[in-house]
C-alpha cells in the first residue's frame, strides 16, 4: 500500500526565523500547531505539526547564531524531525546587508551546522547577485557584491558542502520606493542596475569556473532565461530550494514531492509544495537588507530588534 505524502515545513521564505524567532517557533512545535496566515487574503489556518505529519523542516537564514546557541537543531532532531538548511552567505557589505554579523562569524556558523548535521543537509545561497552604485560614484560606474565569493566557496568546499544556489537581484516597485525614501534620510543614495543577459551569463560562467575542482555545483534559482542563455552548460543546474526528492534521498520516508506552482514556476522555480510558517507582518526581519522583497516595514523606517 502506497504511503501518502508527508508535509514539508518551510521556516521561512517570509522572514528569518532562525535569527529572530526560534523561541516562538519551538513553542509552537511543542504546542503541536502553527497558525499560518495567508499573506494575500490574511486568513489564518491552523496547521498541525508532529513527526507523523511533518517529514522535514527546511530553514532559511542569514544568521544561525541564535539557532545554534539554543541547540534548537539538536532538540528538533530528538523530537524526530528531519532538518535541512538554506544558508545565505553573501559578500560582506554594510550597505546592502547592514545588520549582519561579520562574514567570519557566519562562516563559523556554517562550520558548526556542517559538523552537527552534515554538509549534505546544507545549501549555500549566494543570493542575490547585485550590481549597484551610489551617488558618490560620479561617473555612474557600478559595483557588485561578488568579491567574497571565492573565500566563501573555499570554506564551503573544505566543509564538504555540494550546493551553491544563486540568482540576480530582481527589482520590485516597493524596493524602488524604499530607495527613494531612504534618499531623504542620512542613508546613502543607492541605485540598482540590471545587467545585460551577456553580462549575466558571463558572471554565472565565471562563478561556475571558480567552483571547478571543488565538489560544489552551481544552481540557479528562478533564472529560467539565464539558464536557457547558458546554451547547455551542464556545470550549472536549475534549483529547487525546497526539494522533496532530495529530502527523500537524504532521509527516506515519503515527503511531498509535487511541484509548488504557487511559487515563481514561470521564472524557473522547481520547488516542492511546502507549508511556510512565517509572516511578513507578525515576524518582521531586522537584517534590513536593502534589496529584500520581504521587508515592508523597512519602507517606513529602519527597524531595531525587539524582544520575542
Amino acid at each position: 500500500m502506497t504511503q501518502p505524502p508527508v508535509n514539508i515545513l518551510s521556516a521561512s521564505r517570509r522572514t528569518d526565523i532562525p535569527a529572530f524567532y526560534m523561541d516562538w517557533f519551538m513553542d509552537r512545535i511543542h504546542r503541536g500547531f502553527f497558525n499560518v496566515k495567508n499573506p494575500y487574503t490574511r486568513t489564518v489556518k491552523p496547521v498541525t505539526v508532529s513527526r507523523d505529519v511533518v517529514h522535514s523542516i527546511v530553514f532559511w537564514s542569514k544568521n544561525y547564531a541564535a539557532f545554534i546557541n539554543a541547540r534548537a537543531g539538536e532538540r528538533l532532531t530528538q523530537l524526530g524531525f528531519n532538518l535541512y538548511f538554506n544558508f545565505t552567505l553573501n559578500s560582506e557589505s554594510a550597505l546592502l546587508e547592514p545588520m549582519l554579523p561579520p562574514l567570519t562569524q557566519r562562516l563559523e556558523q556554517l562550520n558548526e551546522l556542517a559538523d552537527v548535521f552534515g554538509p549534505d543537509k546544507i545549501s549555500w545561497r549566494f543570493d542575490p547577485i547585485c550590481f549597484y552604485g551610489t551617488q558618490h560614484n560620479g561617473n555612474g560606474s557600478t559595483k557588485n557584491n561578488l568579491s567574497d565569493f571565492p573565500t566563501i566557496a573555499e570554506k564551503a568546499s573544505r566543509l564538504g558542502i555540494q550546493r551553491c544556489v544563486t540568482s540576480f537581484f530582481d527589482t520590485y516597485p516597493k524596493i524602488q520606493r524604499r530607495l527613494n525614501r531612504l534618499c531623504q534620510t542620512n542613508y546613502p543614495s543607492v541605485f540598482f542596475t540590471n545587467p545585460s543577459m551577456d553580462k549575466k551569463t558571463q558572471v554565472i560562467r565565471r562563478m561556475a569556473s571558480l567552483l571547478t575542482g571543488t565538489n560544489i555545483t552551481l544552481y540557479l534559482c528562478c533564472e529560467r532565461d539565464v539558464f536557457s542563455a547558458l546554451d547547455g552548460d551542464t556545470r550549472v543546474k536549475e534549483n529547487a530550494c525546497i526539494d522533496g526528492h532530495l529530502l527523500k534521498h537524504l532521509f527516506g520516508g515519503t515527503p511531498e514531492r509535487k511541484r509548488d506552482y504557487g511559487q515563481r514556476s514561470k521564472k524557473g522555480c522547481h520547488c516542492t509544495r511546502s507549508i511556510d510558517v512565517g509572516s511578513y507582518e507578525d515576524h518582521p526581519c531586522y537584517h534590513n537588507c536593502l534589496f529584500c522583497y520581504a521587508n515592508p516595514q523597512m519602507d517606513a523606517c529602519l527597524k531595531k530588534p525587539r524582544t520575542q
